[in-house]
């Protein structure tokens, strides 16, 4: 009887290929979840076993024989196969892929499944007081470092240095001055206990009673309301049942201060992955959590793949934030696989936020979901009022109203602290001349460059384009450019101008691009080294600062006439973000929102009833206009260097698609995207929409490998995604 081994292999290929075992293991039982090493074309790859068979659809002497098994055991398990497969059916995109995305790089890379033995340097008492001559610059460097991190450093913190630290290591380390040890793989801390409310214990309650079956809970808590400590308490639960949590973060900058709660709090290692880390702390955190030596583990999008050994909870924290869904190559959305992925392993799960999605809110509403509140902020805090300022007509100085400017100089003489939350970084997102009319523009995007003043550079926030700044206009020569418009890098001048005794401190990406320098900040923000915080969007989440007593939203109107109907909410969730921010100790808060249209419903609705009732009048919204949650969406765009050929090929797609299509699905467009070019590519894109799922993915399962056979299709990049959150 023939062996047929199915392999998954990383190439846009919508099914997995078949192949002979390999001549030199042919004793060896081929176990689906193993990688292989397999010809493809004339080079080799590395793919993941999915299923054995006994026949082909080819005859034998047109298959080729895999080169090797790279693992004796699997690294996927039957559940997590299983789940690869319905996510690339889900998403309709190839499988190989989908299975690549699983894995950590080096183990794409056909590197042994073991993770290497951390080290760590520690300083001894002779290294403490050494010396050295001024020409042993790098030695004093790597001694410096470790008496800033109290005598011990790991391999993540030597990162820092820039350089290849080891050779300088094994000379401190023949002199006596440093020691070269085995650093343990996790950190553990005693636990500490922590008081809960009412409504915390009553969650907990809730989930914990359900805790050998499915279920979906929607956690929905006012900022500050302790959601973190419901999550704990859910964890111990699963910890004493001998079980894992995996608990989802949307981005990196949460990780360090929510690993340290972790771990001040369980009594067990918590772990993190996320692109971060090494490759190789990547691989240990990952094997870890597959063999299950590692019992919680806090990861960013891709770690809701990772294998659980004994699945028992997953946690979604944040989760109406857009960054759970990948908007490059595979598209898919962290939660909704989530979601699934708990489903197929009958485990509940939990996803929290304070402003949750329309989406979320829906399902709840429907009775999918199991909705817990959280009304009252933990510790006796209370809620911040909420104020619009109405800047029509108004005298503004850097942006802001003269009562704003008023509430800030207040707040900083009674010694507190202000936050600024202005979401565009640079300096201006304009430079224009007066005398012609000429702005400066992207070569390579339907966009403005923006103005980095500090960097004396332009850039385009689309495509990473820089140049230098102009220092005339290159159309008719005049030296006198202007910015026009406000980013943080300008506001943060004019701060320091407005307030000069002020210590004033910027976050947003470019501030905390070097590693470690967000960290920093915020801790200096927490020992009351700072006064005004300003920054992005990454000032919204998750951070406690308790003598904030004032927040500023500087302008709150770019997501209320946007083109995207997802753009109203997304500002509501930041707004409420933002303000959670503020009143979090044991003063009262107060969040100055400025706006031009202060009568608008939707704002009307968020300062009046709160998230809640905006969220009830948005749906209201949505229903109305048939936008999901209401109906089902999948956008297909298409890209290209000729500017008619996106257009062209969707336009066919199109005409193909009302051929196959049910009369439940609606295709609309094509139409050029938002930003009609970037990266010197002309996009446009085509809408399926539909009030039931199945109708639409028949209808994609159909018209995808048609599109194989249109006239344009070598000469445009196109590519499906499956509940946008973006229609760009």
């Amino acid at each position: 009887m023939s062996i047929i081994l199915k392999v998954a292999i990383p190439a846009p290929l919508r099914k997995a290929l078949d192949y002979l075992p390999p001549a030199s293991q042919l004793d060896c039982l081929p176990i689906p979840g193993v990688r292989l090493k397999v010809p493809f074309g004339s080079k080799s790859k590395i793919g993941v076993l999915l299923e054995v068979k006994t026949e082909s659809k080819l005859a034998p002497s047109r298959l080729r024989q895999a080169l090797e098994y790279l693992d004796r055991e699997p690294l996927l398990g039957p559940a997590d196969l299983a789940l690869l497969r319905w996510v690339a059916r889900y998403y309709h995109h190839p499988v190989g892929e989908v299975c690549a995305s699983a894995l950590p790089t080096l183990l794409r890379q056909s590197k042994p499944a073991r993770s290497q033995t951390p080290i760590q340097l520690r300083l001894t008492p002779s290294g403490q007081t050494a010396t050295l001559p001024p020409s042993a610059k790098r030695q004093a460097a790597l001694l410096s470092l470790l008496r800033q991190h109290d005598g011990k450093v790991t391999v993540s913190d030597l990162t820092e240095l820039g350089w290849n630290w080891r050779p300088v290591a094994k000379a401190l380390a023949a002199k006596g001055w440093i020691q070269i040890e085995q650093a343990p793989s996790w950190a553990v801390i005693p636990p500490c206990p922590f008081a809960l409310n009412p409504a915390q214990r009553q969650a907990i309650a809730t989930v914990t009673a359900e805790q050998h079956r499915f279920g979906v809970y929607l956690l929905e808590g006012v900022t500050g309301s302790g959601k973190t400590e419901v999550y704990l308490g859910i964890i111990e639960k699963t910890l004493q049942l001998g079980r894992q949590a995996l608990v989802l973060l949307p981005e990196i900058a949460l990780t360090p201060q929510l690993q340290t709660r972790f771990l001040k709090r369980l009594a067990c290692p918590v772990g993190v992955y996320h692109s971060g880390l090494s490759e190789n702390e990547r691989l240990a955190a990952w094997l870890g959590f597959q063999r299950g030596e590692l019992p919680v583990l806090l990861g960013t999008r891709s770690a809701v793949f990772i294998p659980m050994a004994k699945p028992g909870l997953i946690v979604v924290d944040e989760e109406h934030d857009p960054s759970f869904k990948q908007q490059e190559g595979f598209r898919f959305s962290a939660r909704d696989v989530a979601v699934a992925r708990a489903l197929q392993l009958g485990i509940p799960i939990v996803l929290g936020s304070a402003t949750p999605a329309l989406e979320s809110l829906y399902n709840a509403s429907q009775g999918r979901y199991v909705h817990l509140h959280l009304p009252e902020r933990a510790g006796g805090a209370q809620a911040p009022t909420l104020k619009l300022v109405d800047i029509r007509g108004a005298r503004l100085q850097a942006g802001l109203a003269p009562a704003v400017l008023e509430a800030i100089r207040i707040t900083l003489e009674r010694r507190e602290q202000v936050l600024l939350f202005l979401n565009r970084r640079g300096f201006a997102p304009v430079l224009t001349c007066y005398d012609c009319g000429w702005v400066a523009g992207c070569p390579h995007c339907a966009a403005r460059l923006c103005l980095h003043r500090r960097d004396r550079r332009l850039c385009c926030h689309h495509c990473g384009h820089q140049r230098p700044l102009f220092t005339h206009c290159p159309t008719c020569g005049a030296k006198d450019l202007h910015a026009l418009g406000r980013g943080t890098e300008r506001l943060e001048d004019e701060l320091a101008d407005l307030f000069p005794y002020v210590r004033v401190a910027r976050l947003d990406r470019d501030a905390t691009r070097r590693r470690g320098s967000l960290e920093q900040l915020i801790e200096a923000i927490r020992a009351r080294e700072v006064d005004i915080l300003l920054g992005t969007q990454i000032l919204a989440k998750g951070h406690h600062f308790p003598e904030v007593t004032l927040t500023v939203v500087v302008e709150a109107d770019a997501g209320l006439y946007s083109t995207d109907f997802r753009a109203p909410e997304r500002m509501a969730q930041l707004i409420m973000q933002v303000a959670g921010r503020c009143g979090r100790g044991t003063k009262p808060g107060q969040v100055l929102i400025q706006t031009r249209h202060p009568n608008h419903p939707l704002l009307t609705a968020l300062l009046q009833g709160g998230y809640s009732a905006f969220a009830t009048q948005a749906l209201k919204e949505r229903r109305q206009a048939d936008l999901p949650p209401y109906s089902h969406q999948a956008l297909l765009r298409a890209e290209a260097h000729a500017p008619d050929l996106p257009e062209c090929f969707l336009g066919q797609a199109a005409h193909l698609a009302r051929e196959l299509a049910h009369e439940h699905v609606q295709v609309l467009g094509p139409a050029p995207s938002p930003v009609p070019r970037r990266a010197g590519r002309y996009r446009a894109q085509l809408l399926f929409q539909s009030p039931r799922r199945p109708p639409l993915h028949r209808l994609l399962a159909r018209l995808l490998p048609a599109l194989d056979d249109l006239p344009h299709k070598r000469r445009v990049r196109w590519s499906l995604d499956v509940d946008p959150v973006t229609l760009d």
